[in-house]
């Protein structure tokens, strides 16, 4: 989770009173060219006096080490006196520290107290913390029908990550009634404004044609599209759609280029894929000791096809060639998958 770190700005003190908005505003100002002193001091001034918009400004400062040391607790403690007035973003920030254990120890129910203060106000990403706090069952009792109900508010107001975990919860009927047609409805609403999980997720709606009538090339739109930002499952299922000629002309070249893309992250599927291509020489030269390898990489997680491929390139190889392809293996693993092919 991660915490606002954002000073409030001149357009955000509208509802603040004229006793209060000439130092912070002149301490917005200094903060905005770059003399966190100024900044530092003018809203000490504000605090002092009790400013909640003062007290969060100081403890996003402390917070990123702006103008002062960086003191977790000291940001706590400043988030606190702004959490206690109303301040939203205060009441957030307060959920994350003690959500992350940082300038206090770890407490799931204090950061849920605070999640749900903010939420209550309609802050989008306090909604979101919430309701996956209801997932985990992180200070409270799991309850999947109250996650989507604190999803739901962020969703509508248009926070890709509700929408996406909405999508997902309607995809697998937890809190809600299992319904494909909902699931692809808030997925391609998360994807259209770019994020990548959503895309993914609704481009397997379409491989499969659950909740959407199947169309291999509108996958592959979406497909494309989420690879393009590393996301290491659509850059497999692309290579795949390229290697079958689904939705795009068959390209093995290209399925090559998607697989290694993705195997380079360690996605074991694109592992176990790019060693099928090298086995049949598929887009590249064939190479069976490269095949072994990307097979025996493939095959850490158990998973029955590459254990099974890996034991039938091992059947046609010498015990010379078998050594040599396992400490290829190893040394790819050593260097976390980069520069292996």
């Amino acid at each position: 989770m991660k915490r606002v770190l954002l000073i409030l700005t001149t357009l955000m003190l509208l509802c603040v009173g004229t006793t209060w908005a000439g130092p912070v505003e002149e301490g917005v100002t200094a903060y905005a060219r770059g003399d966190y002193a100024e900044a530092v001091k003018l809203f000490r001034l504000a605090v002092a006096q009790g400013n909640p918009q003062a007290q969060f400004n100081l403890a996003v400062m402390y917070d990123q080490g702006h103008g002062v040391a960086k003191n977790y607790a000291e940001a706590v403690k400043l988030y606190h006196l702004a959490a206690a007035q109303g301040n939203v973003l205060a009441q957030f920030n307060l959920g994350e520290m003690y959500n992350d254990g940082q300038g206090i120890a770890q407490d799931y129910a204090e950061a849920v107290k605070w999640f749900r203060l903010a939420a209550a106000q309609g802050y989008a990403l306090a909604q979101v913390n919430l309701g996956l706090m209801y997932a985990k069952g992180q200070g409270v009792t799991q309850d999947y029908a109250e996650m989507v109900k604190w999803l739901r508010l962020a969703a509508v107001q248009g926070n890709t990550k509700a929408q996406t975990t909405l999508g997902l919860a309607y995809a697998n009927g937890e809190g809600v009634t299992q319904d494909d047609a909902e699931a692809a409805k808030w997925h391609r609403l998360a994807a259209a404004q770019g994020d990548a999980q959503a895309q993914a997720n609704l481009a397997t709606a379409y491989v499969n044609g659950k909740g959407v009538t199947q169309d291999d090339v509108e996958a592959v739109k979406w497909l494309r599209l989420a690879a393009a930002q590393g996301d290491a499952r659509s850059q497999t299922i692309l290579g795949a759609m390229y290697d079958n000629g689904r939705g795009v002309a068959q390209d093995y070249a290209e399925a090559v280029k998607w697989f290694r893309l993705a195997a380079a992250q360690g996605n074991l599927n694109a592992q176990t894929y790019l060693g099928v291509m090298y086995g049949n020489g598929r887009g590249v030269a064939q190479n069976h000791l490269r095949a072994l390898m990307w097979f025996t990489l493939g095959a850490v997680s158990g998973d029955a096809y590459a254990v099974k491929n890996r034991d039938i390139a091992t059947k046609l190889m010498t015990q010379k060639q078998i050594a040599q392809s396992r400490k290829m293996a190893h040394d790819c693993q050593q260097r976390n998958f980069k520069g292996c092919d």
